[in-house]
């Protein structure tokens, strides 16, 4: 199986409570059950105030490679993705396990 890590930094001066997040949040909380190939899926507001923390994050997990390319493809996923990219940026890990 392979792990699939996203943490998301929100753009300076954007808010938790911005619609547009607001929005972003429940189209990821959505993507779990979207995506046939994700087999975990968990995702939330980071509760550390520490100054390098990310504010989001997704953890989950699919089969294989091939499995994480379709999700990756998803159209679920690729909306999801292009309401974030409008306040936010990320980083990701993937790594089998």
């Amino acid at each position: 199986m392979i792990r699939h890590l996203v943490l998301f930094k929100l753009n300076e001066g954007v808010r938790r409570d911005d619609p547009r997040v607001v929005a972003g949040v429940q189209a990821f909380e959505a993507l779990g059950d979207a995506v046939p190939e994700v087999r975990f899926w968990e995702c939330a507001w980071n509760i550390s105030d520490r100054p390098i923390a990310y504010d989001f994050a997704i953890n989950s997990a699919v089969d294989d490679a091939e499995a994480l390319q379709r999700y990756l493809d998803h159209p679920a996923h690729q909306a999801g993705v292009a309401q974030w990219r409008e306040f936010a940026t990320w980083v990701i890990a993937d790594y089998p396990f």
